[in-house]
């Protein structure tokens, strides 16, 4: 059962229980992210996670990383758009120095100059890793293009100028200004006392309240973008609106996603790589946020064979739209996706941080019951109404990355 504790201060604790196991997933999760920094900050939240990691008031960096290993705890951290978690995982022997840690980490980080310069040079190095790396870099771009204008479509590593402009001080009044009780959320999976939250309560009861960073809105708007880069290969994604992450509807876009490019018996993958052998990589995807998304076709190939490729996928799609998914591939899909995500419960890291999106998503977390029911209420009328309305090529967004032909050439063959 999942259980959920609100101090007076505005801080949200989630936790459940797993007695049968023997480890525990803690994380500490702040709704704040890329689309929520100003322009001339962008990258800062990125910039804040690393940081946390490099020393406190009472500890350096190497003293946090030896306090993790002495108890055998495994310890990350991850930003992404719209939210940055810190989270550890150990046995239940060791729980309260695993947060001990992390809170330290999080209330007395000392975010020193020096250390601030050292680490913006791995963050520059990261960005230049993913620009070296096609399949990100041409999904990057289509975001950035979606959303152009909206802080939604600022990359989450930031760019070398904000960067440049980040310093220590910069850090540590970001932290006390968007780090506040009201977008803190404490999310406990696995074996745990009831002491155990306690003690985590009270480490979180004396934060000073503040007002929460607002995200802007975001709209899907209809976009082409094109990267020269001397590789051997194409990286493209077709692109659609999609849904927001909170919607009725996503059970029915993660079959729909499924059906058309989810894995080897996809007929996006059947068509264009076993039928006709023009690609080695073709999947679909859906990415979500508070209140917008997007539906997106991704393939790598080489140059002569990408408008062959092309067509072939729109074909598939158009013929999606007409005809809809036949019911054995609903049932087949359904079953697959119930299982992964049941399945993917048995981990307590798993669990912890379904837990901490479903709390910010719906103010609540969501059972394996609400999972079992959005899954079985995927109908073949639902699927195909879906694609209908989300499957416009008028409203198509594309992203190349290579050596790209002309935005015409693309325009032509996708759109006609």
């Amino acid at each position: 059962m999942i259980e959920k504790m609100t101090l007076k201060n505005g801080v949200r604790i989630l936790y459940e229980q797993a007695p049968s196991v023997r480890s525990c997933s803690l994380g500490l999760w702040v709704e704040s992210g890329s689309r929520h920094e100003p322009a001339q900050l962008n990258g800062i939240s990125h910039f804040i996670e690393h940081m946390l990691f490099k020393g406190t008031e009472s500890r350096t960096a190497a003293q946090l990383a030896e306090g993790f290993d002495a108890i055998g705890g495994q310890v990350n951290a991850f930003t992404t758009k719209e939210n940055t978690c810190f989270y550890a995982r150990t046995l239940d022997t060791h729980i309260q120095e695993a947060a001990d840690l992390l809170c330290d980490m999080y209330f007395h980080s000392r975010f020193g100059q020096q250390e601030t310069d050292l680490e913006r040079g791995v963050i520059l190095e990261e960005i230049g890793m993913y620009e070296d790396t096609p399949d990100d870099l041409v999904v990057e771009r289509l975001s950035s293009a979606i959303y152009s204008g909206c802080p939604l479509g600022r990359p989450i590593l930031g760019t070398k100028e904000t960067l440049e402009d980040i310093q220590g001080q910069t850090l540590a009044d970001y932290v006390a200004r968007c780090y506040t009780p009201a977008n803190t959320l404490i999310s406990v999976a696995g074996s745990f006392a009831p002491t155990d939250i306690e003690k985590i309560a009270a480490r979180f009861e004396g934060m000073p309240a503040g007002q929460p960073p607002a995200a802007q809105p975001a709209v899907y708007a209809p976009a082409l973008t094109l990267k020269e880069k001397d590789i051997e290969q194409n990286h493209l994604c077709v692109a659609f609106p999609g849904i927001a992450a909170g919607s009725e509807d996503r059970y029915r876009m993660q079959a729909m996603s499924n059906i058309l490019g989810g894995g080897m018996s996809s007929r996006l993958f059947q068509r264009v790589r076993e039928e006709s052998g023009l690609c080695y990589s073709i999947y679909s995807f859906s990415s979500s946020y508070l209140d917008s998304g997007y539906f997106g076709v991704y393939t790598a190939l080489g140059r002569q064979t990408e408008m062959q490729a092309l067509s072939l996928i729109r074909q598939e799609l158009a013929r999606f739209v007409e005809q809809g998914p036949d019911q054995q591939e609903v049932a087949r899909t359904v079953e697959q996706l119930k299982s992964s995500a049941l399945m993917s419960l048995e981990s307590m890291n798993s669990r912890m941080t379904a837990n901490a999106r479903n709390e910010y998503l719906y103010g609540r977390p969501l059972t394996a019951e609400d999972i079992i029911r959005g899954y079985d209420a995927v109908t073949r009328e639902g699927v195909h109404q879906l694609a209908q309305r989300l499957l416009d090529f008028g409203q198509m967004s594309f992203s190349a990355v290579g050596q790209v032909s002309k935005e015409s050439e693309y325009k032509d063959c996708l759109v006609g």
